[in-house]
């Protein structure tokens, strides 16, 4: 597995899928090497875990890149797609655009090679014109030179088809039921309690139209709190920007990045979940909001109403106003809320399956072995 930050770690959504395919497939009786990067985790050094050689089966190498955030994605690909010449690997699994770029090395040495594309990287605000055109690089890479390309959303499908010409694998994210948790740990920490407040959990960069809600909340007459959990991902002016816009307004409670009992207890016990997003892959906080059973108001973008059908709300993207009605809408009338107790988690936890997920790219893995096998 090359193309994640860390793992264990919940950095991001990338770092979750490696995490959940890599365990089950080493109970399943595969190896797994996952070449982890060398660094802090992206919202600060205390988040760092601390892990040897091996986390539940996985052996993991750390690969050494510099600490510019410009050229840490480009030598870590370049090195770990190097040591995996010498891994003798039945399989080299790259995840997401930009270490994509590196992926034309194992095709050279005759090595299977299969590639997530988790989302459109490059559209991200976030990158300036010398990254985007390098993740744009990694994607074409992809397209033209991988076994199998596998994407999140069928959305995503019908890009790679018009662009490259190239079919890809839809197989998506999976979600494990949670355990409802009490409101002990927020209630201590934060002073919150059960149905109290209003849940943003995401990373907080411009594409998760953060901006949007607060700028919504701000119009809306309610004592329930709005809480932003998250840490920021090469963001800091834009993070800077959305701690001085809650500053104005003392119903906003920004935790920073929360991980364990209380990310836990945050899902459970949250009155609604929003995700206002410009643009996703397959929102990894979207399936486990849904899987603790919230009601939840989204943006109408392709990849988060396939997801959620018609079991979420939606407003029309990047409309404030159209996102300050939802929320009204859902104040007002609290059975809304009830009624996703009682339908969310069965809908998300019967729709998406880590073990289902795990079996789909194992099979995957097969079929690219057996197409190698068959051209000799």
């Amino acid at each position: 597995m090359i193309g994640h930050k860390r793992i264990p770690s919940r950095e991001g959504g990338v770092e979750i899928v490696v995490e959940e395919l890599s365990t089950r497939m080493v109970r399943s009786g595969n190896r797994v090497d996952a070449y982890n990067r060398s660094g802090y985790h992206v919202s600060g050094k205390e988040f760092d875990e601390k892990h040897g050689k091996y986390f539940q089966g996985i052996r993991i190498f750390t690969i050494p890149t510099f600490s510019s955030s410009k050229l840490n994605a480009i030598v870590y690909s370049f090195l770990a797609t190097i040591r995996s010449l010498f891994g003798h690997y039945d399989i080299v699994h790259f995840h997401a655009e930009g270490p994509c770029i590196m992926l034309w090395l194992t095709k050279l040495f005759g090595i299977p090679t299969v590639a997530t594309i988790h989302g459109l990287d490059w559209q991200r605000s976030k990158w300036g014109n010398f990254a985007s055109h390098m993740l744009k690089l990694g994607e074409k890479t992809a397209a033209l030179h991988a076994d199998e390309v596998i994407v999140l959303s069928h959305n995503m499908q019908d890009y790679f088809q018009e662009t490259y010409g190239r079919k890809t694998r839809f197989i998506p994210n999976g979600i494990n039921r949670p355990i409802l948790k009490g409101d002990s740990e927020i209630k201590a920490k934060y002073g919150l309690e059960k149905d109290g407040y209003i849940l943003f959990l995401a990373r907080i960069v411009p594409e998760k139209g953060l901006h949007y809600l607060l700028h919504a909340f701000e119009q809306i007459e309610t004592d329930k709190k709005l809480v932003i959990a998250g840490g920021s991902s090469h963001s800091q002016e834009y993070v800077q920007e959305m701690v001085d816009l809650a500053a104005k307004d003392s119903r906003v409670i920004m935790t920073g990045f929360v991980q364990g009992e209380v990310l836990e207890e945050l899902y459970s016990n949250a009155y609604c979940f929003v995700l206002p997003s410009d643009i996703e892959g397959m929102a990894l906080g979207l399936l486990e909001a849904m899987s603790y059973g919230n009601c939840c108001i989204a943006s109408n973008i392709p990849e988060n109403t396939e997801v959620a059908e018609d079991h979420a709300l939606y407003f029309e993207k990047g409309n404030e106003r159209d996102l300050q009605k939802r929320l009204e809408e859902v104040l007002a009338h609290p059975e809304q809320t009830q009624k996703a107790h009682q339908e969310n988690a069965d809908f998300i936890c019967g729709k998406y399956n880590w073990d289902r997920v795990t079996e789909q790219t194992l099979h995957l893995y097969q079929h690219v072995l057996k197409a190698r096998e068959n051209q000799k």
